[in-house]
């Protein structure tokens, strides 16, 4: 899965009051793109050192760091007129090879989104700051103190006679399917909310619910808690048309273009195929 980077090490773990340092990484977006430094056919994350105007009075947020070496997210205007700087688009990150970049790229991404939208206290309309000791945002007026939000949700590969439940959603483009997924609400534990998601969505009843592993998925900051299930198939499927377009029951060896295996949905899909499943 994506953040599966060895031999590359990510450490998310904050340095406070930590400075940039000159060979440090940079991480720079612009809307949905993050800047990087072509290198051949590879990519490279830039540098302090690839930018003169980068300096101590530069808007800049400790991230984490890759390989031991501190990550910055820079809110200042850089200089990219040089031909080896690029803006990707984020989606990029599905078809780099060079995984520890488009994992930290969508690590970084995620923080960018929860630094930008907490700019302002929710609860008196203050101009936040960031803390200087732990990854938080506090309001210097009322004092409220906020950090990253993660969102539970539940992914479920169901089976049922050496076949397995997939579907496409509205969202996806082509022919792609997927497994079964969908957000905790209040009050449900994740079983019961993958009871509803999969009645709601498809119509099936589902039992012997067991857990398989979890991944934290930044772009929707989400922590992706995968289960397995069983059900059986006579039952008739019967789909949203709000999420879900289609959906059907797959052989191992008749499956449908669908989730790569940098997701949890794309493992466990690809470990049914090998029969691990």
């Amino acid at each position: 899965m994506i953040q599966e980077i060895f031999p590359h090490r990510f450490n998310n773990h904050f340095l406070a009051n930590k400075n940039i340092g000159v060979r440090d990484f940079v991480l720079h977006y612009q809307g949905n793109s993050l800047l990087l430094k072509t290198n051949g056919n590879e990519f490279e994350i830039p540098r302090k050192s690839d930018f003169s105007e980068i300096s101590d009075k530069t808007q800049h947020t400790f991230l984490f760091s890759l390989d031991d070496v501190p990550c910055f997210l820079i809110w200042d205007e850089l200089k990219t007129d040089k031909p080896q700087f690029i803006y990707k688009e984020i989606n990029f990150f599905r078809l780099i090879s060079q995984q520890e970049i488009a994992w930290i790229s969508i690590a970084g991404f995620q923080l960018k989104n929860w630094y930008f939208q907490n700019r302002f206290c929710g609860k008196c309309g203050t101009r936040t700051q960031q803390k200087p000791d732990e990854r938080a945002i506090a309001c210097p007026d009322c004092n409220t103190v906020v950090f990253p939000k993660i969102s539970p949700a539940v992914i479920v590969a169901i089976i049922s006679n050496n076949k397995i439940l997939l579907a496409r959603n509205y969202n996806f483009t082509g022919d792609w399917y997927s497994l079964i997924a969908g957000y905790v609400d209040v009050g449900e534990s994740l079983e019961e909310t993958l009871t509803r998601e999969v009645k709601e969505e498809v119509g099936l009843d589902i039992k012997n619910i067991r857990y398989y592993k979890s991944q934290p998925w930044p772009l929707s900051g989400s922590m992706m808690v995968g289960f397995i299930a069983e059900a059986d198939e006579t039952q008739p499927i019967s789909v949203d048309n709000k999420e879900i377009a289609e959906a059907a029951w797959f052989s191992r060896e008749n499956l449908p273009k669908h989730s790569l295996n940098i997701s949890i949905a794309g493992e466990m899909i690809e470990k049914f195929e090998k029969g691990e499943l």
